[in-house]
């Protein structure tokens, strides 16, 4: 057996092509300094109180997502464009090599916080999760609607600017940036969860090939007129 294959060419084969193409150095810088900023309340001897901590684990998420923001970045996307594998099964690679490392990371970060600081995982998670998920599925957008070969750095900046923007803009009786102490904790990640379900089904279909539309233009022949040439 030669192994499975997607569209004439083996999964093996097409897994490490996607693997060289990833930008491991992007996602790595924004992972390591988010781990940083996690690691804060730790480093400041476990004295920052409950806010700070939840803070620092928002903001290390935040910074992982500015990582992945740039995980569909392919700089010969109009050259691979053309290969037998479709969009879906090459953007499904990437999101899978992504996925462990994610989660290693998360597990990482909410460790770095001391137990007595440590908010909610569950909630917390959701959160981080949504951020991911906003930044994955920009790029995707941007990919599907404009076939962009590296929309991670105008993607990271829309995401940098909702994270700043929506804490001031968000209405009270919709907040989400609340504290474990406060009692619509668990009713803002009820709220979490929709953001998080309604990104991961617009990405889903931004993930599907771009419906071509070919007008009469297309049909025209040099010589000005559709169809066969009437001789």
């Amino acid at each position: 057996m030669n192994g499975a294959t997607a569209g004439g060419v083996p999964v093996a084969e097409l897994v490490r092509a996607v693997a060289r193409t990833v930008p491991w150095r992007a996602l790595a810088a924004g992972g390591g300094l988010g781990l940083l900023i996690a690691a804060v309340p730790r480093l400041t001897g476990g004295d920052a109180g409950g806010w700070p901590a939840l803070t620092a684990l928002r903001a290390g998420a935040l910074a992982f997502a500015l990582g992945a923001a740039f995980w569909l970045d392919d700089p010969a996307r109009h050259t691979t464009a053309v290969v037998p594998a479709r969009r879906a099964l090459r953007h499904g690679l990437r999101l899978a090599l992504l996925a462990p490392v994610a989660a290693l990371w998360w597990t990482a970060a909410l460790l770095l916080v001391p137990r007595p600081l440590r908010p909610p995982a569950a909630g917390v998670t959701v959160e981080a999760a949504t951020a991911l998920a906003l930044a994955l599925t920009g790029a995707a957008f941007a990919v599907h609607r404009r076939e962009a070969a590296r929309p991670g750095q105008a993607v990271a900046g829309f995401l940098l600017v909702t994270a700043v923007l929506a804490p001031l803009l968000c209405p009270e009786d919709w907040a989400l940036f609340v504290t474990p102490e406060d009692e619509s904790w668990a009713v803002a990640h009820d709220r979490w969860t929709v953001l998080l379900g309604a990104l991961l089904l617009a990405g889903a279909l931004c993930l599907t090939e771009p419906v071509r539309h070919y007008g009469r233009r297309g049909l025209r022949s040099p010589s000005g007129t559709s169809g066969p040439s009437r001789g």
